[in-house]
């Protein structure tokens, strides 16, 4: 649904939020390559304090589980890759949520190039979870997810 194998990502209807935004990483091959494996090893998410419990690359089937640290709290968020997508000027991953995860829906993260200048664009489609105490905290998470975009965004700078 969060396709990071398209430059212009379609407006998805599907009762979701959608989210689509983007930050230059820098400039030039080094700042690239760089940022192209970090993306393919989890890196902005373990850089924004999660951790992941795969050390290996990104694998379109791989059930992972995602840990959000916040405020002394661990919150447990599994995860499918769904997309993997490794071209010579794009380079990235979609995961959808399993049951037991805060939200529903599906997330990308996708290092790209213009020329010299790299760019991380994050695209997320979310709803509320089914269970609670998800559903209920679902316009609390909503703020921390804007929050949460913003480090991503950070990230690979």
């Amino acid at each position: 649904m969060t396709s990071p194998e398209l430059h212009a990502w379609p407006r998805f209807d599907g009762g979701y939020r959608h989210s689509d935004v983007s930050a230059v990483v820098g400039h030039g091959d080094e700042v690239w390559e760089r940022a192209a494996e970090q993306v393919l090893r989890w890196g902005v998410k373990t850089a924004s304090g999660f951790s992941v419990n795969s050390p290996e690359p990104v694998s379109a089937g791989d059930r992972v589980l995602v840990t959000a640290h916040f405020l002394g709290f661990r919150v447990l968020e599994p995860v499918e890759v769904v997309a993997v997508v490794q071209e010579p000027d794009r380079v990235g991953f979609a995961y959808r949520t399993l049951p037991g995860h805060p939200v529903s829906g599906e997330e990308a993260f996708i290092v790209h190039r213009d020329g010299e200048q790299v760019s991380l664009t994050i695209r997320s489609l979310t709803a509320p979870a089914p269970q609670q105490p998800w559903r209920v905290l679902y316009p609390a998470l909503l703020v921390l997810q804007k929050v949460v975009r913003r480090r991503y965004l950070r990230t690979l700078r």
